[in-house]
């Protein structure tokens, strides 16, 4: 395997140069982390799916003409993305009460919300993402107000596709979090998604019995999360009955 310089680790993706200039390949780990890595563990092939999952996700978006970082998968753990400057923020679109938001307004889980509620976190791990508003956001200058305006107005397509997409097939989406980021061509920037969209970063149910199938049987204990995701990749029409997904690590330099 080629040998790359490593850009950046988080806790589920690994960055590399990319083949060309403004490209970078994504390849996506089977860590599982929850609580800013409090707890974490390994889970063979779920990277895999993730990778897969997030492709056919971006890949709609981008043909519905909602702008991303994505570009194409390479491989059963690699997309080739376009690079952009992060913004600092974890973009949370709320459908139905559940984990952090039923904790702070004691609203039962499961409580359909009147409307979608758009949420900001900063994205500081030591300060385990805490919930920011819009007036923190323009003060530190993590992104100005058309900036916002340009988020929370992708956030809201995003939502209604993600929405109409799992409904479709016999799952309810609770909520999800998306990242964004400047894309520069030239002199113009403009505010594309970026990281990933998949069962690590959606809350999902079963439309029918409510089972999880999510990070939650993670977080809590549950168990069967790669199940949980083979059955989402299944419904999602994107992995064969049967197949168990696996695949090998990069090279990294050291």
């Amino acid at each position: 395997m080629k040998r790359r310089r490593r850009v950046y680790e988080g806790k589920a993706k690994i960055l590399f140069e990319g083949p060309e200039p403004g490209t970078l390949v994504q390849f996506f780990k089977d860590d599982a982390t929850a609580f800013n890595k409090r707890k974490q563990d390994v889970i063979d092939g779920k990277g895999v799916l993730n990778n897969r999952i997030s492709e056919h996700i971006f890949l709609n978006l981008n043909r519905m003409g909602i702008p991303t970082h994505f570009i194409r998968r390479l491989n059963m753990r690699e997309q080739l993305v376009r690079e952009v400057e992060i913004i600092p923020l974890e973009v949370v679109v709320r459908n139905i009460a559940a984990g952090s938001l039923s904790k702070r307004l004691g609203i039962e889980e499961g409580t359909v919300l009147p409307r979608s509620i758009i949420e900001f976190h900063y994205k500081k791990d030591e300060l385990d993402d805490p919930l920011v508003s819009e007036e923190h956001v323009t003060a530190f200058g993590w992104a100005n107000p058309q900036e916002i305006d340009d988020i929370m107005a992708l956030a809201i397509r995003v939502n209604d596709f993600l929405s109409g997409l799992f409904m479709g097939v016999g799952i309810q989406l609770v909520d999800f979090k998306i990242e964004c980021g400047r894309l520069w061509e030239g002199d113009l920037m403009r505010i594309v998604v970026a990281d990933e969209i998949s069962p690590d970063s959606c809350r999902l149910w079963d439309s029918t019995s409510k089972d999880k199938m999510d990070k939650d049987r993670f977080r809590q204990d549950m168990g069967g999360l790669l199940e949980a995701y083979q059955e989402v990749a299944r419904r999602l029409g994107i992995l064969v009955d049967q197949e168990r997904p696996r695949g090998t690590g990069p090279v990294l330099v050291k």
